[in-house]
């Protein structure tokens, strides 16, 4: 990759296009009268969608690197497949439960160089939490208060004000995932954890939320065995990477991005 200036700068402006689309989320979301359509894999959506895609897009182009986003996903892929390093966009991870209203939804935003995420950015709109990583920093978590009156301007700043992650031990190996959306798959390498480490925790979150827990350390694993797209776990994969975890395919060989089929491969997330 460039120097790392560049890098900087991108991360910056990543961060600010993830603040910005949060601001535009909550707008929608605080207004409790949004319509919902339903997309051609039967998943929803809604105008937060679309106006968070609209400002992320806005604010990328500045970059002068392609961007593939969930809301423009049609790029053919002999356009998109010689891309050595673009943006890769969930404006929101989680619609689900923004229509439920439970607030685990984020904006998700990675930098993918030769087929890898290489930096991430997860911002939380209803509580201000920010995720951000990049392979030469390391991974980091600002909360709400710090946000208050700051200026997105120098990274330097952010990163000094930041917890460094991971942060968290667990005192009992801990899964994040949901008995509640179980396929016998996933039952089984939850029993298969068990035998392993004795008694377990399962942690219920959403969206990509499940991958900032094992960043932070409070989760030991993420298994799944259900469909993803590379939009939904781009970010969050680099973030537990450079947090000292690994995201691989259930073999345990390399997670890639970029493939002509988006959807992803079952996979698993480790601290």
């Amino acid at each position: 990759m460039a120097d790392k200036k560049y890098v900087k700068d991108l991360i910056l402006t990543a961060i600010k296009a993830s603040v910005q689309a949060g601001k535009a989320i909550l707008k929608v979301y605080e207004s409790n009268d949004f319509h919902t359509s339903i997309k051609a894999d039967n998943s929803p959506l809604t105008q937060a969608d679309k106006n968070a895609h609209n400002v992320i897009m806005q604010i990328l182009q500045t970059t002068n690197l392609p961007v593939l986003s969930e809301e423009g996903k049609d790029i053919p892929y002999s356009e998109r497949k010689d891309w050595e390093l673009f943006w890769l966009v969930d404006p929101l991870d989680g619609t689900k439960e923004f229509i439920k209203k439970n607030g685990d939804f984020t904006v998700n935003i990675a930098l993918i160089e030769n087929n890898i995420p290489v930096a991430g950015v997860i911002y939380i709109p209803v509580n201000g939490i920010l995720y951000f990583a990049e392979k030469s920093i390391g991974a980091y978590k600002m909360d709400y208060l710090q946000w208050m009156g700051l200026e997105i301007e120098n990274l330097e700043f952010l990163i000094d004000i930041s917890e460094k992650l991971p942060v968290d031990k667990t005192e009992i190996f801990t899964v994040v995932g949901s008995r509640s959306h179980m396929n016998d798959e996933t039952k089984e390498a939850f029993e298969k954890l068990e035998k392993e480490h004795g008694k377990i925790e399962i942690i219920s979150r959403g969206s990509s939320l499940k991958l900032c827990m094992i960043a932070e350390g409070k989760a030991d694993s993420y298994p799944r065995f259900g469909p993803t797209m590379e939009w939904d776990i781009a970010a969050g994969h680099a973030i537990v990477t450079a947090a000292g975890g690994s995201v691989t395919k259930i073999d345990s060989s390399p997670l890639n991005y970029n493939k002509e089929n988006l959807l992803n491969p079952y996979f698993i997330a480790k601290k």
